[in-house]
């Protein structure tokens, strides 16, 4: 993202209408999108993890996740989850941001993410994909990086490929009507379109990456964390507590009551929705990762520090 695009997030910040607070102001803004990557933030705000560290969070829903990064900017937000490739492209355009803390990681047994066809459309493995019109809910984000990575995987090129940005919510309606042939998704979407016939699955292929890489991260101001300490030690301290919550069995049921009441998910597409393991820990290598990924699709022109990108 070159440098004269950072009038741009400025604007978008502007917006999303969010209220503008002065550095170390309290409710802490803490901006989220309708994914259960954030599970360990909604456990955290839900158990009392936030509270019992004297922390006022306020959760908000940011409904586009690439505009997190602008609101940051703007302080519009103090603490944000945008995805790697969101948060490394703002870092590249000149926002001065790191993470403070790691959000959902990936797993090879949680089918949360996929590509699905409408019935008809001749779909069935990535070669088919050649020609073909295919949505995703954000161009150059986590899911259109990826599907890129798995198409390259299988000898597919991805330039071959039509890819248009169809937001969650327009999805079933544009696959009904033809206009896309397929659509990359995530849950709680995903159920709801294989359930009700618009789509068949052809690939879970978030499944094809490593173990334990980032698909949010919890990021912010560098300013304002030099500013705020103790408030970004006590935020990484509770998402680390929601995080080992979130990966007990046992505690499956208030997992799921928490993400019900932040993603407004109705009871019977709560119940089928794979939960994405957490870790609040977030390691130089991880982000290098997504470094990596990224340059080979040409989106950084420049190899960020990513020890530098990390708050102590």
């Amino acid at each position: 993202m070159p440098l004269s695009r950072r009038p741009l997030l400025l604007a978008a910040a502007a917006s999303l209408g969010l209220p503008r607070l002065a550095l170390g102001a309290a409710p802490i803004q803490f901006g989220y999108s309708a994914v259960t990557d954030f599970a360990s933030v909604f456990v955290a705000a839900t158990e009392g993890f936030f509270r019992r560290r004297k922390l006022d969070i306020e959760l908000r829903f940011i409904p586009v996740n690439s505009t997190i990064p602008a609101a940051l900017q703007s302080d519009a937000l103090q603490i944000g989850g945008p995805t790697p490739s969101g948060f490394l492209q703002a870092v590249e355009g000149g926002l001065d941001l790191v993470a403070v803390a790691g959000g959902g990681v990936t797993a090879k047994d949680i089918v949360n993410t996929g590509l699905v066809a409408r019935p008809g459309a001749g779909i069935v493995t990535a070669a088919d994909c050649v020609g073909r019109k295919i949505g995703v809910p954000g161009l150059n984000a986590f899911l259109h990086i990826t599907c890129r990575a798995w198409l390259k995987q299988q000898g597919v090129d991805h330039r071959r490929v039509q890819f248009v940005e169809v937001p969650f919510i327009l999805q079933a309606d544009l696959l009904r009507g033809g206009s896309l042939d397929a659509t990359v998704t995530a849950e709680p979407f995903l159920t709801r379109l294989v359930d009700s016939g618009l789509a068949k699955v052809v690939s879970y292929y978030t499944t094809f990456l490593p173990d334990n890489r980032p698909t949010v991260l919890h990021v912010a101001r560098r300013d304002w964390v030099q500013r705020n300490p103790e408030a970004v030690r006590a935020f990484r301290e509770a998402v680390q507590e929601g995080a080992q919550f979130v990966r007990q069995p046992a505690n499956e049921p208030r997992v799921r009551a928490a993400l019900k009441q932040f993603l407004k998910l109705p009871a019977e597409v709560l119940a089928k929705v794979p939960i994405t393991r957490p870790n609040a820990t977030l390691t130089p290598d991880q982000l290098a990762y997504w470094v990596e990924l990224m340059k080979d699709q040409d989106m950084l022109k420049t190899t960020p520090d990513v020890q530098r990108l990390i708050a102590k």
